[in-house]
């Protein structure tokens, strides 16, 4: 039977390796938020003094958004890939991210969360600087969905601390 076995688990071990593609493809989007931020900051540029105020605010704002996309994208691709996929051979290299050296499925899981808590409160502030425009409906549903966001990121990061202290308490029953 354990002949039968072992060629099966290497099988579904090497089936982490479907998610390499994804994480291509997330590289590829990247590119794709790196072009609309050039023609964001283009457009910011060259209609500077034609923008009032509120717009190069609204603007500036579009460019942030983007940047803090491109963030949690790098935390997907470079957390996921090294949790789910494979270890990166990044020792000693000087840009390797500080998060990365202690990156497990649940620290990612809350960066993730609060990285969406930041988008949603930038689409936010967005919205409540041109509220003129918004309909009422519209920005308490972005309200509902910013809190959904924050009680979600709560839950998560108390049930991570809840696991690790479960692990913590189980590991020094063993010792």
């Amino acid at each position: 039977m354990n002949r039968l076995i072992k060629p099966l688990e290497y099988f579904i071990f090497w089936s982490r390796w479907l998610q390499a593609p994804l994480y291509l493809g997330l590289i590829v989007a990247q590119g794709v938020y790196v072009y609309q931020f050039m023609l964001e900051l283009a457009h910011l540029v060259t209609k500077a003094g034609a923008l009032t105020d509120s717009e190069v605010m609204l603007i500036v704002l579009g460019l942030i958004d983007v940047v803090m996309i491109a963030n949690l994208l790098i935390m997907v691709i470079i957390g996921g890939y090294e949790t789910f996929v494979s270890r990166l051979d990044l020792e000693g290299h000087p840009d390797q991210p500080e998060w990365l050296s202690h990156v497990n499925a649940g620290v990612l899981k809350v960066k993730l969360a609060v990285a969406l808590i930041s988008i949603s409160s930038i689409h936010l502030l967005r919205t409540f600087i041109n509220a003129e425009h918004v309909a009422d409906r519209v920005i308490v549903a972005q309200v509902a969905i910013h809190v959904a966001f924050l009680v979600s990121a709560i839950a998560i990061a108390y049930t991570d601390k809840i696991m690790m202290q479960t692990l913590s308490v189980g590991q020094s029953a063993k010792h």
